[in-house]
Formats: C-alpha cells, sequence, structure tokens
C-alpha cells in the first residue's frame, strides 16, 4: 500500500492568503525554516496506478498537477482517480470535489450525515450531477454503528474501515443532536501485508475506544492542529480554543490529555501530524516543538510525502 499526502495544512493552506500571524509573515519574509502546505488530502494505491482520495480540498486541481502518479497516462488516458472518501463534510476536505466534474462517474464514499450536508445545506453532489454522474456509498456510520467495515471497487487488496470519531459540526450544516457518522477516521488494511494505516485529519477527543483503533494500526497519520489549547486566542487570531474549533491539541491542558499524550500509548511503527494550522509552532522545522515531537518518536507531514506499507 502506498499513501500519497497531497496537502498537509488545515484550512487555508500555508502560507495563509489572508494572514500576517508570526508563522506565516516569517514565511513570506524567507525567514522561516518550513515549506509552503496545500489543504489536508492523501491519496492511497494499492498499485501505484490507481488511486483513491481521502478528502478532496480545494487545492485538489493544484495538488494533482504536482504529483504525475495523478495524471492521466498515455494519449486520451482516464483519469487514474477511481474514488473518494470523506472523513466529513468541512468545506476544506469537499470543495474539491468540484474539480472533479465532467470526467468519468464520481464514486464517493460518505456517512448519511456527510451525504445530507452534500445536498442540502451545502449540496455540490448536487451540482455535480449536471455535469456527470455522482453514485453515492453510503457508510453506515450512524445511530448504534460507531464502525463499518466497506470495500471500494477496483481495490481488491485493501479493506477498510469507517470509526466514528467527535467532531465539530461544520459552520454550514443543521445543528443536529445526531453526531455519529459527522465526522469519521478511516482504517486500511493491505490484506497482503496485513498493515494497517490510520487517518484521522480532524478529531475533537480520543478515548478508550478511538484508541484500541489506534494502537492496532502500523502507521498513524492524524489530527496535528494546533499546539496547545489557546494557540488562537495568544496569536490574537481567534477567540475559540483548540477543543471549540474541534481538535485535539498536541499538548494536554489542564485533566485533559493532548494527541502526543495518546501517539505515546500506542505502539505504531510511524506517528505522523497532519492538517497544521498556520499558528502551529511545529512549522519550524528548527524550532523546540519539533524536537519535542522527535523525542517521541512522532513526525510532521509535508506535501508530497511517501508513506509505504
Amino acid at each position: 500500500m502506498k499513501i500519497l499526502v497531497l496537502g498537509s495544512s488545515a484550512a487555508g493552506g500555508f502560507p495563509q492568503w489572508n494572514c500576517s500571524c508570526r508563522w506565516c509573515s516569517a514565511f513570506r519574509r524567507g525567514e522561516l525554516g518550513a515549506g509552503a502546505r496545500t489543504q489536508s488530502s492523501v491519496a492511497v494505491s494499492q498499485d501505484g496506478e490507481h488511486w483513491l482520495l481521502v478528502n478532496a480540498s480545494p487545492d485538489l486541481a493544484q495538488q494533482v498537477r504536482n504529483h504525475a502518479l495523478l495524471q492521466p497516462q498515455g494519449g486520451g488516458g482516464a483519469s487514474p482517480i477511481r474514488a473518494v472518501v470523506l472523513t466529513d463534510s468541512h468545506l476544506h476536505h469537499v470543495a474539491g470535489l468540484l474539480s472533479l466534474r465532467g470526467g468519468s462517474a464520481l464514486e464517493v464514499y460518505a456517512t448519511p450525515l456527510v451525504f445530507e450536508d452534500l445536498t442540502s445545506s451545502l449540496p455540490l453532489l448536487q451540482v455535480l450531477e449536471h455535469y456527470g454522474p455522482v453514485h453515492w456509498h453510503m457508510l453506515p456510520v450512524a445511530g448504534d454503528t460507531p464502525a463499518a467495515g466497506f470495500c471500494i471497487a477496483g481495490f481488491p487488496d485493501l479493506r477498510f474501515t469507517a470509526i466514528a470519531l467527535p467532531g465539530r459540526t461544520p459552520p454550514h450544516a443543521r445543528q443536529r443532536s445526531e453526531t455519529v457518522g459527522e465526522c469519521i477516521a478511516l482504517q486500511i488494511e493491505d490484506t497482503r501485508s496485513g498493515q494497517r494505516f490510520f487517518h484521522s485529519p480532524s478529531v475533537l477527543d480520543i478515548g478508550e475506544r478511538e484508541l484500541e483503533w489506534m494502537r492496532r494500526a502500523d502507521c498513524l497519520l492524524v489530527d496535528g492542529c494546533f499546539w496547545h489549547e489557546d494557540e488562537l486566542r495568544e496569536a490574537g487570531l481567534a477567540a475559540q480554543g483548540a477543543s471549540e474549533l474541534g481538535h485535539l491539541p498536541l499538548q494536554a491542558h489542564g485533566p485533559h490529555h493532548g494527541m502526543i499524550d495518546v501517539l505515546d500509548a500506542t505502539p505504531a511503527q510511524r506517528k505522523i501530524l497532519t492538517h497544521v494550522h498556520n499558528s502551529n509552532p511545529i512549522l519550524d522545522e528548527r524550532g523546540e516543538p519539533r524536537r519535542t515531537l522527535a523525542a517521541h518518536g512522532i513526525e510532521v507531514a509535508h506535501d508530497g510525502m511517501v508513506i509505504e506499507l
């Protein structure tokens, strides 16, 4: 199994187009040891020829241009992108669906709540149907079903599991009391090698149930949005804390654990952070937070990172 990190930033990318915070400004001045980042998405393949997208960021067209493996091969060749799995309906994970219009049938895998959002408050799927067929494949994570296994045509050696996670309701979605399936993690097992990949670009908290799934994985690619709970407030960027925006910060705060604590409790061979916000000091590759992560055996994803399992 091959995983290609197409984008590793939170919403807005890095540097963010309308931000003059410490890190964005330092990057523009050429004073920061960091690379530019597009918004989070990954592509997965079992053979290096056919690809599955996990989320479709607003930067998808640029990401495809950056990676020849995702481009049509030969004269008149079809796109090697065969399907899209959505982990939630936030704009920075679904807006790129519009870039997939006009091709062959669009195969979209999503939970009932995500499908509801994309056909009502944010009707992207209905818009796309004017350009070509859209096939929705339901991931039955809802109600009393917190996890569900599924298969994807064209990927016979990969076994998929959608796992409900605590998350934040998108601003465009209707408020609801039932939230199971609003945000999911994705586990992918390569049945040939037995290797397991766990991907969760956005998560509010990790409890024992979620931690048990993470402990089964050989590679974790998870939410590294914020370094600490009050990061945005201290930077003067927002009044909300990390948890109010639906993210588990890396550092513990008060009685609450952080993502570093969670990763320390897992035996995965590789532990990698993605979905990094432009306020997060781990952007500085030479800074103390990076050294702290390295001491815990934690990597930071970058655009173009290739993971092979």
